[in-house]
Protein backbone atom coordinates (compact mmCIF):
# COMPACT_ATOMS: atom_id res chain seq x y z
CA UNK A 1 0.00 0.00 0.00
CA UNK A 2 1.23 3.23 -0.89
CA UNK A 3 1.47 5.75 2.28
CA UNK A 4 0.27 9.17 2.16
CA UNK A 5 2.30 11.42 4.90
CA UNK A 6 1.60 14.52 5.76
CA UNK A 7 4.57 17.20 7.07
CA UNK A 8 3.29 20.17 9.07
CA UNK A 9 5.62 22.97 9.68
CA UNK A 10 4.21 26.37 11.50
CA UNK A 11 5.59 29.41 9.98
CA UNK A 12 7.64 31.22 11.00
CA UNK A 13 6.45 30.03 14.67
CA UNK A 14 7.92 32.14 17.28
CA UNK A 15 7.36 35.33 15.24
CA UNK A 16 4.36 34.61 14.01
CA UNK A 17 2.93 34.24 17.82
CA UNK A 18 4.37 37.33 18.63
CA UNK A 19 3.05 39.05 16.05
CA UNK A 20 -0.72 37.20 16.12
CA UNK A 21 -0.61 38.58 20.21
CA UNK A 22 0.74 41.90 19.35
CA UNK A 23 -1.11 43.36 16.17
CA UNK A 24 1.68 46.50 16.13
CA UNK A 25 3.68 44.35 14.50
CA UNK A 26 1.25 42.97 11.97
CA UNK A 27 3.65 43.28 8.39
CA UNK A 28 6.69 44.50 10.45
CA UNK A 29 9.86 42.91 10.22
CA UNK A 30 10.62 41.02 13.39
CA UNK A 31 13.12 38.95 15.26
CA UNK A 32 12.16 36.81 18.41
CA UNK A 33 15.93 36.33 20.32
CA UNK A 34 18.50 38.65 22.56
CA UNK A 35 19.91 42.64 22.50
CA UNK A 36 21.85 43.28 19.41
CA UNK A 37 24.07 45.21 22.43
CA UNK A 38 24.81 41.84 24.39
CA UNK A 39 25.52 39.10 21.95
CA UNK A 40 22.12 37.79 21.31
CA UNK A 41 21.06 35.88 18.44
CA UNK A 42 18.35 35.18 16.19
CA UNK A 43 15.81 32.81 17.34
CA UNK A 44 12.86 33.20 14.33
CA UNK A 45 12.61 36.16 11.96
CA UNK A 46 9.04 36.85 10.52
CA UNK A 47 9.03 36.69 6.40
CA UNK A 48 9.17 40.52 6.18
CA UNK A 49 12.53 39.97 8.24
CA UNK A 50 13.63 37.26 5.92
CA UNK A 51 13.67 39.26 3.22
CA UNK A 52 15.85 41.15 4.18
CA UNK A 53 18.24 38.56 4.80
CA UNK A 54 17.77 38.00 8.91
CA UNK A 55 17.64 34.38 9.50
CA UNK A 56 17.71 32.06 12.85
CA UNK A 57 20.71 31.56 14.66
CA UNK A 58 22.49 34.82 13.28
CA UNK A 59 23.66 37.86 15.37
CA UNK A 60 21.25 39.73 16.16
CA UNK A 61 23.95 42.45 15.50
CA UNK A 62 23.90 41.52 12.01
CA UNK A 63 20.23 41.16 11.76
CA UNK A 64 19.77 44.83 12.67
CA UNK A 65 22.59 46.35 10.02
CA UNK A 66 21.11 43.89 7.10
CA UNK A 67 17.41 45.14 8.94
CA UNK A 68 17.51 48.44 10.35
CA UNK A 69 13.55 49.11 11.40
CA UNK A 70 13.75 45.29 12.78
CA UNK A 71 11.40 45.16 15.75
CA UNK A 72 13.23 42.72 18.26
CA UNK A 73 11.07 40.65 20.89
CA UNK A 74 12.48 38.68 23.92
CA UNK A 75 11.12 35.18 23.45
CA UNK A 76 8.83 33.74 25.26
CA UNK A 77 9.22 29.94 25.14
CA UNK A 78 6.46 28.91 27.44
CA UNK A 79 4.15 30.43 25.43
CA UNK A 80 5.17 28.82 22.12
CA UNK A 81 4.87 25.46 24.31
CA UNK A 82 1.08 26.18 24.60
CA UNK A 83 0.58 27.03 21.03
CA UNK A 84 2.73 23.95 20.17
CA UNK A 85 0.39 21.88 22.75
CA UNK A 86 -2.47 23.11 20.73
CA UNK A 87 -1.48 22.08 17.27
CA UNK A 88 -0.25 18.43 18.20
CA UNK A 89 -3.80 18.18 19.77
CA UNK A 90 -4.97 18.92 16.69
CA UNK A 91 -2.73 16.80 14.82
CA UNK A 92 -3.48 13.96 16.81
CA UNK A 93 -7.45 14.37 16.40
CA UNK A 94 -6.73 12.99 13.08
CA UNK A 95 -4.41 10.43 13.49
CA UNK A 96 -2.73 8.40 16.01
CA UNK A 97 0.34 8.15 14.07
CA UNK A 98 1.68 11.57 14.88
CA UNK A 99 5.97 12.13 15.39
CA UNK A 100 6.49 15.29 16.45
CA UNK A 101 9.72 16.82 15.24
CA UNK A 102 9.94 19.67 17.23
CA UNK A 103 7.62 22.57 18.58
CA UNK A 104 6.19 23.59 15.23
CA UNK A 105 6.75 21.00 12.84
CA UNK A 106 5.67 17.11 12.82
CA UNK A 107 4.72 14.24 10.93
CA UNK A 108 1.18 12.60 10.48
CA UNK A 109 0.84 9.12 8.43
CA UNK A 110 -2.80 9.74 7.09
CA UNK A 111 -3.41 6.50 5.12
CA UNK A 112 -5.95 5.81 8.09
CA UNK A 113 -7.94 9.05 8.90
CA UNK A 114 -10.49 10.30 11.79
CA UNK A 115 -12.22 11.76 8.87
CA UNK A 116 -11.95 8.85 6.27
CA UNK A 117 -10.34 11.18 3.48
CA UNK A 118 -8.81 8.70 0.68
CA UNK A 119 -7.01 11.59 -0.49
CA UNK A 120 -3.72 13.17 1.34
CA UNK A 121 -3.96 16.84 0.13
CA UNK A 122 -7.86 17.19 1.99
CA UNK A 123 -6.89 15.61 5.14
CA UNK A 124 -3.84 18.31 5.04
CA UNK A 125 -5.99 21.42 4.08
CA UNK A 126 -8.75 20.62 7.00
CA UNK A 127 -5.80 19.93 9.26
CA UNK A 128 -4.27 23.68 7.80
CA UNK A 129 -7.83 25.07 8.24
CA UNK A 130 -8.37 23.69 11.48
CA UNK A 131 -4.96 25.31 13.21
CA UNK A 132 -5.51 28.42 11.37
CA UNK A 133 -9.01 28.50 13.49
CA UNK A 134 -7.60 27.33 16.37
CA UNK A 135 -4.26 29.29 16.94
CA UNK A 136 -4.63 32.09 14.55
CA UNK A 137 -1.66 31.00 12.84
CA UNK A 138 -0.86 29.54 9.58
CA UNK A 139 1.40 26.01 8.25
CA UNK A 140 2.71 25.08 5.66
CA UNK A 141 2.08 21.46 4.56
CA UNK A 142 3.95 18.71 2.55
CA UNK A 143 2.07 15.64 1.20
CA UNK A 144 3.83 12.84 -0.38
CA UNK A 145 4.21 8.86 -0.63
CA UNK A 146 7.63 9.46 2.09
CA UNK A 147 8.88 11.50 4.76
CA UNK A 148 11.96 12.65 2.66
CA UNK A 149 9.47 13.80 0.08
CA UNK A 150 7.04 14.84 2.32
CA UNK A 151 9.22 17.28 4.50
CA UNK A 152 10.70 18.93 1.35
CA UNK A 153 7.48 19.75 -0.10
CA UNK A 154 6.53 21.44 2.95
CA UNK A 155 9.01 24.16 2.25
CA UNK A 156 8.02 24.47 -0.98
CA UNK A 157 5.75 27.38 -1.17
CA UNK A 158 6.04 28.94 2.24
CA UNK A 159 4.02 30.40 3.68
CA UNK A 160 1.17 29.62 4.10
CA UNK A 161 1.80 26.66 1.56
CA UNK A 162 0.56 23.34 0.26
CA UNK A 163 2.54 21.20 -2.13
CA UNK A 164 1.23 17.45 -3.10
CA UNK A 165 3.96 15.02 -4.31
CA UNK A 166 2.04 12.72 -5.93
CA UNK A 167 3.76 8.94 -7.12
CA UNK A 168 3.95 9.84 -10.61
CA UNK A 169 5.15 12.81 -9.68
CA UNK A 170 7.95 11.71 -7.83
CA UNK A 171 10.76 11.44 -10.22
CA UNK A 172 9.79 14.76 -12.23
CA UNK A 173 9.61 16.88 -8.39
CA UNK A 174 13.16 14.98 -7.76
CA UNK A 175 14.64 16.56 -11.18
CA UNK A 176 14.40 20.12 -9.55
CA UNK A 177 16.19 19.49 -6.75
CA UNK A 178 19.77 20.84 -5.78
CA UNK A 179 21.89 18.39 -4.03
CA UNK A 180 21.65 20.01 -0.63
CA UNK A 181 17.94 19.03 -0.40
CA UNK A 182 19.15 15.92 0.93
CA UNK A 183 18.74 15.16 5.06
CA UNK A 184 22.61 15.61 6.66
CA UNK A 185 23.99 17.77 3.74
CA UNK A 186 24.67 20.67 4.85
CA UNK A 187 26.57 23.76 3.26
CA UNK A 188 30.23 22.25 3.58
CA UNK A 189 28.84 18.67 2.56
CA UNK A 190 26.99 20.52 -0.49
CA UNK A 191 30.31 21.87 -1.48
CA UNK A 192 32.59 18.96 -1.02
CA UNK A 193 29.91 17.35 -3.41
CA UNK A 194 30.17 19.98 -5.96
CA UNK A 195 33.57 19.84 -6.19
CA UNK A 196 33.13 16.54 -7.51
CA UNK A 197 30.88 17.05 -10.05
CA UNK A 198 27.66 16.24 -7.72
CA UNK A 199 25.30 19.33 -8.17
CA UNK A 200 21.80 18.52 -8.36
CA UNK A 201 19.93 15.58 -6.25
CA UNK A 202 19.72 13.60 -9.19
CA UNK A 203 24.09 13.18 -9.47
CA UNK A 204 24.13 11.35 -6.32
CA UNK A 205 22.43 8.32 -8.61
CA UNK A 206 25.23 8.28 -10.78
CA UNK A 207 28.08 9.43 -8.71
CA UNK A 208 31.09 7.16 -8.33
CA UNK A 209 30.75 5.17 -5.28
CA UNK A 210 34.12 5.94 -3.84
CA UNK A 211 33.66 9.94 -4.60
CA UNK A 212 30.84 9.70 -2.66
CA UNK A 213 32.36 8.19 0.34
CA UNK A 214 35.25 10.83 0.36
CA UNK A 215 32.68 13.33 0.65
CA UNK A 216 30.44 11.65 2.63
CA UNK A 217 31.57 8.77 4.55
CA UNK A 218 28.92 5.91 5.81
CA UNK A 219 25.90 8.26 4.16
CA UNK A 220 26.75 7.30 0.86
CA UNK A 221 23.97 4.21 0.39
CA UNK A 222 21.30 6.22 2.34
CA UNK A 223 22.04 9.40 0.20
CA UNK A 224 21.50 7.57 -2.87
CA UNK A 225 18.37 5.84 -1.70
CA UNK A 226 17.13 9.47 -0.98
CA UNK A 227 18.09 10.47 -4.18
CA UNK A 228 15.62 7.68 -6.14
CA UNK A 229 13.11 9.08 -3.92
CA UNK A 230 13.30 5.71 -1.60
CA UNK A 231 12.52 6.21 2.29
CA UNK A 232 10.45 4.09 4.11
CA UNK A 233 10.76 4.92 7.62
CA UNK A 234 7.52 5.38 9.36
CA UNK A 235 5.67 7.88 11.21
CA UNK A 236 6.95 6.93 14.63
CA UNK A 237 4.32 8.33 17.22
CA UNK A 238 6.79 6.61 20.33
CA UNK A 239 10.11 8.05 18.70
CA UNK A 240 13.12 8.01 21.48
CA UNK A 241 14.66 11.85 21.75
CA UNK A 242 17.58 10.98 20.25
CA UNK A 243 20.07 13.10 21.64
CA UNK A 244 19.86 16.39 24.22
CA UNK A 245 22.15 19.29 24.21
CA UNK A 246 22.67 23.18 24.88
CA UNK A 247 24.64 26.08 24.59
CA UNK A 248 24.98 29.64 25.63
CA UNK A 249 26.12 32.89 23.71
CA UNK A 250 28.09 35.35 26.43
CA UNK A 251 27.96 39.12 26.32
CA UNK A 252 31.28 39.28 26.89
CA UNK A 253 33.96 37.05 25.66
CA UNK A 254 35.13 34.37 28.21
CA UNK A 255 38.75 34.26 29.11
CA UNK A 256 39.35 32.12 32.21
CA UNK A 257 39.76 28.77 31.83
CA UNK A 258 38.24 27.92 34.67
CA UNK A 259 35.42 30.00 34.41
CA UNK A 260 35.18 28.28 30.91
CA UNK A 261 35.68 24.79 32.54
CA UNK A 262 32.69 25.38 34.85
CA UNK A 263 30.47 26.46 32.23
CA UNK A 264 31.30 23.28 30.13
CA UNK A 265 30.54 21.72 33.64
CA UNK A 266 26.89 22.55 34.01
CA UNK A 267 25.91 22.17 30.35
CA UNK A 268 27.33 18.21 30.60
CA UNK A 269 25.50 18.14 34.00
CA UNK A 270 22.28 19.31 32.81
CA UNK A 271 22.74 16.74 30.07
CA UNK A 272 22.95 14.00 32.49
CA UNK A 273 20.48 14.98 34.61
CA UNK A 274 18.05 14.55 31.13
CA UNK A 275 19.21 11.35 30.67
CA UNK A 276 18.27 10.24 34.23
CA UNK A 277 14.73 11.60 34.02
CA UNK A 278 14.44 9.85 30.40
CA UNK A 279 16.04 6.45 31.91
CA UNK A 280 18.43 5.97 29.08
CA UNK A 281 22.11 6.25 28.75
CA UNK A 282 24.47 8.25 26.01
CA UNK A 283 27.49 6.97 24.51
CA UNK A 284 29.17 9.61 22.77
CA UNK A 285 29.57 13.33 24.46
CA UNK A 286 30.44 16.45 22.52
CA UNK A 287 31.06 20.47 22.59
CA UNK A 288 31.23 23.26 20.69
CA UNK A 289 33.07 25.96 20.77
CA UNK A 290 32.77 29.44 19.09
CA UNK A 291 35.77 31.61 19.39
CA UNK A 292 35.76 35.59 19.42
CA UNK A 293 36.30 35.68 14.95
CA UNK A 294 32.98 33.42 15.39
CA UNK A 295 35.42 30.29 14.42
CA UNK A 296 33.33 27.35 15.57
CA UNK A 297 34.42 23.68 16.38
CA UNK A 298 33.15 20.63 17.54
CA UNK A 299 34.91 18.15 19.51
CA UNK A 300 32.94 14.11 20.37
CA UNK A 301 34.50 11.05 22.73
CA UNK A 302 32.23 8.21 22.35
CA UNK A 303 33.08 5.03 24.85
CA UNK A 304 30.51 2.96 27.24
CA UNK A 305 27.15 4.21 27.55
CA UNK A 306 26.53 6.53 30.74
CA UNK A 307 24.35 8.74 32.64
CA UNK A 308 26.50 9.32 35.20
CA UNK A 309 26.77 13.21 35.60
CA UNK A 310 30.35 13.04 36.62
CA UNK A 311 31.60 10.80 34.04
CA UNK A 312 30.16 12.97 31.12
CA UNK A 313 31.35 15.88 33.14
CA UNK A 314 34.47 14.55 33.19
CA UNK A 315 34.87 13.56 29.01
CA UNK A 316 33.12 17.01 28.69
CA UNK A 317 36.04 18.63 30.57
CA UNK A 318 38.29 16.03 28.66
CA UNK A 319 37.16 17.27 25.49
CA UNK A 320 37.70 20.78 26.57
CA UNK A 321 41.67 20.53 27.03
CA UNK A 322 41.99 19.55 23.09
CA UNK A 323 40.78 23.13 22.13
CA UNK A 324 42.23 26.43 22.49
CA UNK A 325 39.95 27.34 24.77
CA UNK A 326 41.85 30.52 27.43
CA UNK A 327 44.12 30.92 24.82
CA UNK A 328 41.48 32.29 22.21
CA UNK A 329 38.56 34.02 23.88
CA UNK A 330 35.09 32.08 23.42
CA UNK A 331 32.18 33.93 23.19
CA UNK A 332 30.12 30.44 23.05
CA UNK A 333 30.01 27.08 24.44
CA UNK A 334 28.00 24.14 24.27
CA UNK A 335 27.03 20.52 25.24
CA UNK A 336 25.59 17.68 24.26
CA UNK A 337 24.78 14.29 24.41
CA UNK A 338 24.55 11.48 21.40
CA UNK A 339 24.00 8.07 20.47
CA UNK A 340 21.55 7.47 23.56
CA UNK A 341 20.38 4.06 24.18
CA UNK A 342 17.82 2.44 26.59
CA UNK A 343 18.87 1.63 30.27
CA UNK A 344 16.39 -0.75 31.02
CA UNK A 345 12.90 -1.44 28.75
CA UNK A 346 11.66 0.79 26.25
CA UNK A 347 12.15 4.83 26.79
CA UNK A 348 9.14 5.99 28.01
CA UNK A 349 7.34 9.22 25.89
CA UNK A 350 7.75 10.80 23.44
CA UNK A 351 9.54 14.45 24.11
CA UNK A 352 10.86 16.18 21.93
CA UNK A 353 14.07 17.84 22.99
CA UNK A 354 15.76 20.86 21.20
CA UNK A 355 19.00 22.91 22.26
CA UNK A 356 18.63 26.48 23.89
CA UNK A 357 19.94 29.54 23.16
CA UNK A 358 20.75 31.91 25.85
CA UNK A 359 19.16 34.69 24.13
CA UNK A 360 20.05 37.82 26.36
Amino acid sequence: MIRRIVHIDMDAFYASVEQRDRPDLGGRSVAVGGSPTSRGVVAAASYEARRCGVRSAMPMSQAIRLCPDLTIVPPNFAKYRLVSGQVMSILRGVTPLVEPLSLDEAYLDVTQNAWGEPLGVNVAKRVKAAIREATGLTASAGVAPNKFLAKIASGWRKPDGLTVVAPERVESFLQQLAVDSLWGVGPVTAKRLRARGVERLVDVRSADPEVLRAAVGSMADWLQRLARGEDDRPVDPNRPSKSSSSESTYPEDLTDLERIRREIAVMARDNALWLGRKGIVARTVTIKIRYDDFTTITRSHSQAATSDPDEIVRRAIALLEKTEAGQRPVRLLGAGVYNVEPLAGPEPGNEVETAQLRLE
